[in-house]
């Protein structure tokens, strides 16, 4: 369900704005949406993420990624999380010769990287979410900050990408099952050229997602890229429940390479993708 065209008429607006945004504070979102502040982290504290809200993926994990997630690639500085991707070379502590599983058939990790999540730890129905991050951009990166659904398989359990970027091109998206049992997509792209290009990219931005029993809609810097109707992603076949009414938890990672990051040959290596905070507002009851 393609919606550029509200977000193209505001691209001047977003080319004019070469400044990042301020982070609303907790009552002027409550003042002015009738929102409340009910979790946050503003990483100013300790040298990682807090294991208490969050939790790390390892190894090989999706999308025939070339990263190997560990915990040593994420860490707290200045007030920022940083996510480091990073060349490595060194053994793959699961290859089995002649696996045809992607994870345990490369003999050696040649890149790192980290992804955390709240699962278990954090996870919310509707409200608004809101992040203010800066991405690397280019060949072979793939940033996201998403959500999936606590029951269910994927894409039955439903997949909220807020941000995501890879080929050059910012992506807003929503996922669940379709007729055939593959992932069904409310999909938008707006290539990062049309925003400034690696300038654009070299700032901060806010993405948000406010999300209500009736839509998702997704947002960077206040200007909509993608607004989904929950009726209309309902889930084909044995998974009648609805995915987008049940909680979800945040996913945040810097892949590298795999099915849609492209090729790693001339990457930039370290690169780092640098959130400031997330943020989880819900209405007052």
């Amino acid at each position: 369900m393609m919606r550029l065209s509200p977000f193209l008429a505001t691209l001047l607006i977003l080319q004019a704005c070469g400044s990042p945004a301020a982070p609303p504070a907790a009552s002027e979102a409550s003042e002015e949406d009738a929102y409340r502040l009910v979790w946050s982290d503003e990483f100013n504290s300790g040298s990682g993420p807090d294991t208490s809200v969050w939790g790390y993926e390892h190894g090989f994990v999706r999308n025939e990624e070339d990263q190997w997630y560990q915990q040593d690639n994420a860490r707290i500085e200045d007030g920022y999380l940083i996510i480091e991707g990073r060349r490595e070379s060194r053994p793959n502590p699961d290859y089995q010769s002649g696996s045809d599983d992607w994870r345990r058939n490369r003999p050696t990790i040649g890149y790192s990287s980290s992804s955390i999540n709240t699962r278990g730890k954090g996870e919310w129905l509707y409200g608004r979410f809101e992040m203010r991050g800066k991405i690397p951009v280019g060949e072979g990166y793939w940033p996201a900050w998403w959500t999936l659904g606590v029951e269910g398989p994927w894409p039955a359990n439903g997949e909220i990408d807020i941000m995501e970027y890879y080929g050059g091109d910012i992506l807003a998206n929503v996922a669940s099952r379709g007729p055939d049992g593959n992932a069904q997509w409310s999909t938008v792209r707006v290539p990062v050229d049309s925003l400034g290009g690696n300038q654009w990219a070299d700032d901060f931005h806010v993405w948000r997602m406010d999300w209500d029993e009736e839509s998702i809609e997704l947002f960077v810097d206040d200007s909509l890229l993608n607004r989904t109707l929950i009726r209309e992603m309902e889930n084909a076949g044995q998974y009648d429940f609805e995915p987008f009414h049940q909680p979800h938890y945040m996913l945040l990672n810097l892949a590298l390479g795999g099915r849609n990051g492209g090729s790693l040959d001339d990457t930039p290596l370290p690169a780092s993708y640098v959130v400031d905070y997330v943020r989880v507002y819900q209405t007052a009851e």
